[in-house]
């Protein structure tokens, strides 16, 4: 008999195997290992909420104040600063067009795009010299989230899901929640588990539809779905696959495919609550902007976040834009006029995020992490538009384990180039994975006879901004 075929006699396959295992450290009153604190130490993050900015957010006109732009207005930079454009000749230094407060104790300049983020900025880890390999969208959107500029490799939440396993059995461990304008650069290339077991791959969630999870439940139209016809056909099912999966021992897919069905008998039970907004007060649909057209859609994907971190899901992404030239933050033909729009979409939704995980206690073990692909020029495109720049831009955490009102790093005078404190999406991933109890370097999956590891070959912790 062969391995697969043993397995599937014994235990019903990988996942009963793992089920019984499972059920007996229960039984025995023993922690499971995904809560006993980390996988290398001990963590102090639970969940993660990323945020990711598609387009390319600006950083001179949202968290990174250059007081330096004003003076030189209008002026172009010298031979020796040698400016690039990505998409055309670069124009003269522009000046933000927003005004520009301190805010907090901490005294952090925010532009009046963010009146909203302002408020929290004493609970927020700020990354001042994020830097990118790339000035191009989709590599750049790949490596922001696997590490890599090409597909093909597992990104953060497919690693997490891998390295510390689930919190519950009725949700998906990582969910994506795109914006309902369509999906990020890449498609859905940015939460794939590449060469990690498929069943590491972000779970879509279309929260803006009437049935975000397609298919869990038979259409009406369908009378003879009835119970007893889906336990036979599980039965019959079972036995293919059984059949399927002797002849290919080495493919994830199957073993994926089976994982997917019995989540998805479970989130039959779960999901339905788990997605029904209306179970929150109407004071809490309201702070979330689930009122307001404009906030609506951001809105109620950080409130369903917030739903599905409550009920053990480990990892969640909500994108803000879909891919192209409008309507995200790739604002090539007007900051002035195309950033406001967007900026105001995501701010209040994201301050109230952060307000009800603390006031839910959930602040304590979850990390938020805001971040985008990469930055804009500080010399204007065309009017008042700014190119792609991937030489500096920012990013901030808040949550466990992070420093308060904190920073690390710092841009030139134009925010044109990082100064010092440079990070990469490397040391970003390196420190959140330390903060969930794991060492980026220990962090391994032999591929193709190399130990992988999401931080290729590079990555520290930055400690400055943790606690």
């Amino acid at each position: 008999m062969k391995r697969r075929s043993f397995l599937w006699n014994s235990g019903g396959g990988l996942g009963g195997v793992a089920m019984a295992q499972m059920l007996t450290r229960e039984a025995l009153g023993k922690p499971r290992p995904e809560l006993n604190g980390g996988l290398h130490h001990p963590a102090k993050v639970k969940r993660v909420i990323q945020l990711f900015m598609t387009g390319g957010a600006s950083p001179m006109d949202t968290f990174d104040y250059k007081p330096a732009l004003e003076k030189l207005h209008g002026q172009k930079l010298g031979p020796k600063e040698k400016p690039e454009g990505f998409t055309a000749m670069p124009g003269a230094l522009l000046k933000s067009p927003f005004e520009f407060k301190q805010h907090g104790e901490s005294g952090r300049w925010v532009s009046s795009v963010f009146p909203h983020q302002a408020k929290w900025v004493d609970e927020m880890g700020f990354l001042m010299a994020m830097k990118s390999k790339t000035n191009v969208h989709g590599p750049g959107t790949y490596m922001m989230n696997s590490g890599f500029l090409l597909p093909g490799f597992p990104c953060l939440g497919a690693w997490t899901s891998y390295a510390l396993g689930n919190l519950t059995d009725n949700l998906p461990t990582f969910v994506v929640l795109p914006d309902a304008k369509g999906l990020p650069y890449n498609q859905r290339g940015p939460f794939s588990s590449g060469f990690l077991p498929a069943v590491h791959q972000g779970t879509v969630i279309k929260a803006g539809g009437s049935n975000p999870v397609p298919d869990l439940f038979a259409s009406q139209r369908f009378d003879f779905a009835t119970p007893a016809a889906e336990r036979d056909g599980l039965a019959l099912l079972r036995q293919i696959n059984e059949s399927h999966a002797t002849g290919r021992p080495d493919d994830t897919r199957l073993e994926s495919r089976i994982r997917s069905y019995e989540l998805a008998a479970k989130m039959q039970l779960s999901a339905p609550e788990a997605f029904d907004l209306t179970k929150e007060t109407e004071l809490t649909r309201k702070t979330y902007g689930l009122d307001d057209a404009v906030t609506e859609d951001f809105g109620k994907r950080c409130l369903l976040a917030r739903r599905l971190c409550e009920r053990g899901t480990r990892f969640v992404q909500v994108w803000s834009g879909p891919q192209g030239a409008v309507k995200n933050w790739d604002n090539h033909g007007s900051i002035s006029k195309e950033l406001p729009p967007i900026a105001a979409s995501v701010d209040k939704p994201i301050a109230a995020l952060i307000e009800d995980l603390k006031g839910r206690g959930l602040f304590e073990d979850t990390l938020l992490v805001w971040t985008t692909e990469f930055g804009r020029t500080p010399f204007a495109q065309g009017g008042d538009g700014r190119d792609h720049n991937g030489g500096t831009f920012v990013t901030w955490m808040a949550g466990a384990g992070i420093k308060a009102g904190s920073s690390y790093g710092q841009s030139d005078e134009w925010g044109y180039q990082t100064l010092e404190g440079t990070t990469y999406c490397y040391d970003l991933h390196a420190t959140i994975l330390h903060l969930m109890g794991i060492d980026h370097e220990r962090l391994t999956f032999l591929q193709n006879g190399i130990d992988r590891r999401l931080t290729d070959v590079h990555g520290q912790v930055v400690h400055d901004i943790l606690a």
